[in-house]
């Protein structure tokens, strides 16, 4: 499962960060995200090739991956907060995602592999995603009524 979940999580960014540019494709240049997404696509493939070798190898992968991401999305979250306001699940999750990625890089090979601090990390980017789609849509429906 946690294997799963190294595949999935940054296939499911690339998801995100397309709805990401739809809805704020007029608040501003959107290369950050789609430097973020071709990111995710790259490292998507990376685990799916490291984890036939190792989980640790996996892990580092993947955390290399979050701290760079987490990076962008914390960026991008203070550069929006004047201009669009309501970036703090943005900023919370990017900073989050800059320490988790370092915490699994330096557990990598330790004997429990840091597999639990991953579903901890799946569980609470759900819950940013959550506010982000909320945020979005909300963006987006603004977007249509003008």
């Amino acid at each position: 499962m946690a294997t799963v979940l190294l595949i999935i999580y940054p296939a499911w960014d690339v998801i995100g960060t397309y709805f990401d540019i739809k809805a704020n494709k007029n608040n501003g240049p959107v290369t950050t995200q789609y430097v973020n997404a071709v990111i995710s696509i790259i490292t998507t493939v990376a685990v799916a090739i490291a984890v036939s070798n190792s989980v640790a190898d996996a892990l580092v992968v993947f955390g290399a991956w979050a701290i760079l991401t987490g990076a962008i999305q914390l960026v991008l979250g203070l550069r929006r907060r004047k201009l669009l306001g309501g970036q703090w699940p943005m900023i919370i999750s990017g900073g989050q995602s800059v320490i988790a990625g370092v915490s699994f890089i330096a557990m990598a090979h330790s004997p429990n592999m840091g597999i639990i601090n991953l579903a901890g990390y799946a569980g609470f980017g759900a819950f940013y995603y959550l506010l982000a789609v909320i945020s979005l849509s909300k963006s987006l429906r603004k977007s249509a009524v003008n």
